[in-house]
């Protein structure tokens, strides 16, 4: 799709007709029979991020994925050969899930130089081949060749671990599946960001409502009012703040919007807590020196420049900040109306104390605003599956989410079509 500036008169909804203006339905969230189609047709086709090649520091590193939208337990590992790899988590003998600890359930980590099955002994190399059976004289013209690790197609891009839950060939490259406006990211320092924060939640919302929260600013001045000075809020409140570009390409999906420099707002607009630490919402105050920006970043020229948000499809967020940090959402569905939300923020590891106080601040206040959030959208999952409504009406600031339905609804369809009669 090309790049449309933000015309003086008009709106953004309209350079994509395809998307239409009239309400929009949320059936797609409440619907258990449209979530277990949405299953197959975009969780099992969709390339999906599972984590950045930092979780894997050396030969033998490895950290286990729950995927229960798919079904699946996954083991990523880094090879002998530095290789990124990825395996269905299940022995080829009786079926026992191969990595756990404690809790079968529960996702681990750690180092090796082989994966042996806890119930039989069975072994696997790093490469996922079988190379030890307990009494192997046992079995019957058993070929060990031909019971290796089931494995999962996974690809890197910039450091991040993406896999594919295809029984072929993917349908596309993960290159491809990015498209232009995400390789345009290329060159970002991802990997000077090692100062890392992570939370998740079980959310009893639809993943996509979740989602929705992120894609849209409308909300902002008045859900997150008490996390802004008073008058700020206020002020954007009445003005109507809206971000000055979105953009649409693919299944994947951009907001940019300006920012505030906290420490030039007048001292009454100001938290004490962010003066102590010189830190605040846009993150630390002191802006590291990270060199030249990739051109797919701040696409409005925004000065002040904020953030830029970008969607990619189906359930992974990663979000710029002008004050050089950054930070990914995962949405992890687990039911047709409850997911797991994972927040992580990236920010260069912190030379001196205060350094890295500034950057717990920004972590501690991104984590309150995913409360809220996810407060508000248990609310809205609840009436929507009351069924009073059948539809709702958008506004023009709100085009990425009439995207993101309108996208999932056409992988669905895409997927019926190519299943018929199989």
């Amino acid at each position: 799709m090309p790049r449309f500036p933000k015309p003086a008169e008009g709106s953004w909804t309209e350079h994509y007709p395809h998307l239409g203006t009239g309400p929009v339905s949320y059936e797609d969230s409440v619907d258990p029979e449209f979530y277990e189609i949405e299953r197959k047709a975009v969780f099992q086709r969709a390339w999906l991020n599972v984590g950045r090649v930092e979780q894997l520091p050396r030969k033998g590193s490895y950290f286990t994925k729950e995927m229960k939208v798919v079904n699946t337990s996954i083991i990523v590992v880094r090879t002998r050969d530095g290789e990124v790899k990825a395996y269905h988590n299940i022995c080829r003998h009786r079926g026992n899930k191969l990595v756990w600890n404690d809790m079968p359930l529960e996702e681990t980590s750690g180092v090796c130089r082989q994966f042996t099955c806890k119930y039989h002994a069975w072994r696997y190399d790093l490469d996922g081949n079988l190379t030890f059976v307990q009494q192997e004289g046992e079995f019957f013209d058993l070929d060990k060749s031909r019971y290796g690790l089931v494995p999962v197609h996974c690809e890197v891009w910039e450091g991040f671990i993406f896999v594919n839950f295809a029984k072929g060939d993917p349908e596309q490259s993960l290159r491809d599946f990015l498209g232009p406006m995400i390789t345009d990211l290329e060159g970002y320092p991802f990997d000077k960001m090692t100062s890392r924060f992570h939370y998740r939640s079980e959310v009893k919302a639809n993943w996509k409502l979740y989602m929705d929260a992120f894609q849209e600013f409308y909300h902002a001045p008045v859900l997150h009012a008490n996390q802004s000075p008073t008058a700020y809020s206020k002020a954007a409140a009445e003005a109507g703040f809206e971000a000055p570009h979105y953009r649409i390409e693919g299944p994947h999906r951009l907001v940019s919007t300006s920012g505030i420099r906290a420490w030039e707002m007048a001292d009454e607009m100001r938290k004490p807590i962010e003066d102590i630490c010189q830190s605040g919402l846009f993150g630390p105050w002191d802006k590291p020196d990270l060199g030249e920006m990739p051109k797919g970043l701040n696409p409005a020229k925004c000065e002040p420049w904020g953030l830029d948000s970008f969607q990619l499809f189906p359930n992974f967020v990663i979000l710029f900040w002008g004050q050089g940090w950054y930070l990914t959402y995962h949405y992890w569905p687990t039911s047709v109306n409850t997911h797991l939300f994972e927040g992580t923020v990236y920010f260069p590891q912190p030379r001196t104390p205060r350094e890295r106080i500034a950057q717990e601040l920004a972590a501690v206040s991104f984590k309150e605003y995913g409360l809220q959030d996810a407060n508000t959208l248990e609310a809205t999952q609840s009436m929507v599956e009351s069924r009073v409504l059948d539809d709702f009406v958008l506004c023009d600031q709100e085009v990425l989410i009439r995207h993101l339905h309108n996208e999932t609804a056409a992988w669905v369809e895409d997927y019926r079509s190519k299943t018929a009669g199989v």
